[in-house]
C-alpha cells in the first residue's frame, strides 16, 4: 500500500503528465495560436487546468463518495463531445481574423475547455489510483492535487508552445493569422480523427460500446 504521501506525489506527477495528452495540448494550443506573450500563454493553461480541475473534483468525487459506475456509452459520449469541441475550436481559430475580443472571453474559453476535458473519460485516469483509496477525504485530497499537476502541467506546455510561436512571429513578422489557421486546422483535423475513433471504432453509434477510460 502507498503511503499518503506518497499517493499525493503520485497524484501530482499523474497530473502533470495527463496534462501532456494530445487532445489536451491540441485544444490549448489552438487556443494560445498566434499569442507572443508567455504570461498570458501560461494563463490560459492554468485557466484549462481549473476548468478541469472543478470537473475532476465534482465528478471525480461524486464517484468515490457515492461509489458509482460510469456507462460505457456515457464515457464514450462524452469523448465525442471532445472531439466536437476540437473541431469547433479548430474551426474558429480559422475563420477569425483577429483576437479583438475582452478579458471575459479569453478567460471564459480556456476554463470551459478545461471543464469539457475533465467531463470526458481521459479524466477517469485519476479512477485506477482512487481504486486503491478506501478513505474518501483521501481520495478528495487525491483528486485535489492531482488536479493542481494537471495545471502545473498544462501550465509549462502553453509557455513551451508561446516561446517559439514568439520566436516565429518575431522573424516571420504578421505571421499570426498563419498559426492562428494551422493551428485550427490540426484542431480540426485530430478532432475528426477522434470522433471516428470513438463513434465506430470504440462502438459508440453500434449495439455494444467499448469504452477504456485513459
Amino acid at each position: 500500500m502507498f503511503s499518503t504521501a506518497s499517493l499525493l506525489t503520485l497524484g501530482f506527477l499523474l497530473g502533470m503528465r495527463h496534462a501532456t495528452d494530445p487532445d489536451h495540448v491540441v485544444a490549448v494550443a489552438t487556443i494560445v495560436s498566434g499569442r507572443t506573450g508567455l504570461l498570458r500563454a501560461s494563463a490560459v493553461g492554468a485557466l484549462w487546468g481549473i476548468g478541469h480541475t472543478a470537473t475532476l473534483l465534482l465528478v471525480g468525487g461524486a464517484i468515490l463518495v457515492f461509489e458509482l459506475a460510469i456507462p460505457p456509452r456515457l464515457g464514450l459520449g462524452l469523448e465525442f463531445v471532445v472531439a466536437v469541441m476540437l473541431v469547433v475550436l479548430g474551426v474558429r481559430s480559422v475563420v477569425t481574423r483577429d483576437r479583438a475580443h475582452g478579458a471575459g472571453q479569453d478567460a471564459t474559453r480556456p476554463l470551459a475547455v478545461g471543464f469539457v476535458h475533465g467531463l470526458a473519460g481521459s479524466a477517469f485516469v485519476a479512477m485506477l489510483v482512487l481504486a486503491r483509496i478506501h478513505e474518501p477525504v483521501v481520495g478528495l485530497l487525491y483528486l485535489l492535487v492531482f488536479g493542481v499537476g494537471t495545471m502545473a502541467g498544462m501550465a509549462a506546455v502553453t509557455a513551451s508552445i508561446a516561446v517559439p510561436s514568439a520566436f516565429a512571429l518575431a522573424r516571420i513578422g504578421h505571421g499570426a493569422r498563419h498559426l492562428r489557421v494551422a493551428a485550427g486546422l490540426v484542431s480540426v483535423a485530430f478532432g475528426l480523427f477522434l470522433a471516428h475513433r470513438i463513434g465506430v471504432v470504440d462502438g459508440l453509434f453500434g449495439a455494444n460500446p467499448s469504452w477504456d477510460p485513459h
